[in-house]
C-alpha cells in the first residue's frame, strides 16, 4: 500500500510511543517523514528506526521559537506539508487536592498551548487539501480524580479541532482527532504515579474496557493513517475514538 507516494508527514512527539509508531506507518506507506521531539536520546533511538532519510529534530512545542525551528528545518529539507499529527504531549496524574500549579503549567504549555500554535505556525507550510491531526484522549470523556488537568487539557484540543476544521475547510484542509485510550507506551512510566499505581491503573483500563486489553501504538497508527489518508476525503471535525470501547460503550 502506497497512499502517501509523494507526501510529506510531519509528526511531533514522533520519537516514541503512538507518534513513532504513526511515523513508521506513513513512512511504510510511501511518506516522507519529520518527526520532533524534546528527549535527544530517545530522538537518536528513533534515527535508527526511521533511517537516514527521516528528519529528525530536537524540539519543545511549549517554546514556541522551538516550533518555528521544526517548520524551518522541515521546509529546508521536504518543502510544503501534506500531514501534520500534533501528537507531542505528556501526562501528569495526581490528586486534585495536590495538584501543583507547576504540574498544570506543563501539562496546559505543552498539550494545550503547543497543539494550537503547531497548528498555527504550520500553516504557511501546509499544502491546500492537507490533513491535521490531533492526538487527544479518551480521558476528556470520562471522569477520573486524578486526571482532573490532563483530561481538561485534552477537552481543549478536541475543541480546537472543531473550530480549526470550520477555519480551514476554505482551503480544503482536514482536521480531525485521534482519541486513544490506555495504550502501552512508555508514558506509563511518565506519568508521575507510583510503580503500584500505575499497575493498579493498568488493571483497572483492562477491566472497563470492552475488548478487555489495552492498545498497541500500532493500532492507533492505523487510525492515524486512514484520517491522513484519501480515505477519510469527506471526513472533518472528528474524534475518532481508539480505545477498546472505553467512553464509547
Amino acid at each position: 500500500m502506497s497512499r502517501f507516494n509523494g507526501k510529506v508527514a510531519v509528526v511531533t512527539g514522533g520519537n516514541s510511543g503512538i507518534g513513532l509508531a504513526s511515523a513508521q506507518r506513513l513512512q511504510k506507506e510511501g511518506a516522507r517523514v519529520a518527526i520532533s521531539g524534546r528527549s535527544q536520546k530517545t530522538l537518536d533511538e528513533a534515527t535508527k528506526i526511521l533511517g537516514k532519510d527521516a528528519l529528525v529534530v530536537q524540539a519543545d512545542v511549549s517554546k514556541l521559537p522551538e516550533i518555528d525551528k521544526l517548520f524551518s528545518a522541515v521546509a529546508a529539507k521536504f518543502g510544503k506539508i501534506d500531514v501534520l499529527l500534533v501528537n507531542a504531549g505528556v501526562a501528569t496524574f495526581a490528586p486534585f487536592a495536590g495538584f501543583t500549579e507547576a504540574q498544570y503549567d506543563e501539562l496546559f504549555d505543552i498539550n494545550t498551548k503547543g497543539a494550537f500554535f503547531t497548528v498555527q505556525k504550520a500553516l504557511p507550510h501546509l499544502n491546500d487539501g492537507a490533513s491535521v491531526i490531533l492526538n487527544t484522549s479518551v480521558a476528556s470523556h470520562i471522569g477520573n480524580p486524578v486526571g482532573v488537568a490532563y483530561g481538561a487539557t485534552k477537552a481543549a484540543m478536541r475543541s480546537f479541532v472543531r473550530g480549526l476544521a470550520a477555519d480551514l475547510a476554505g482551503r480544503n484542509i482536514r482536521v480531525n482527532a485521534v482519541a486513544p485510550g490506555p495504550i502501552q507506551t512508555p508514558i506509563f512510566d511518565r506519568i508521575g504515579l507510583p510503580k503500584e499505581q500505575v499497575d493498579q491503573a493498568v488493571q483497572g483500563f483492562i477491566a472497563a474496557a470492552p475488548l478487555k486489553r489495552i492498545g498497541k501504538p500500532e493500532e492507533v497508527a492505523g487510525a492515524v493513517a486512514f484520517l491522513a489518508s484519501s480515505d477519510s476525503s469527506y471526513v472533518t471535525g472528528i474524534e475518532l475514538s481508539v480505545g477498546g470501547g472505553i467512553g464509547q460503550v
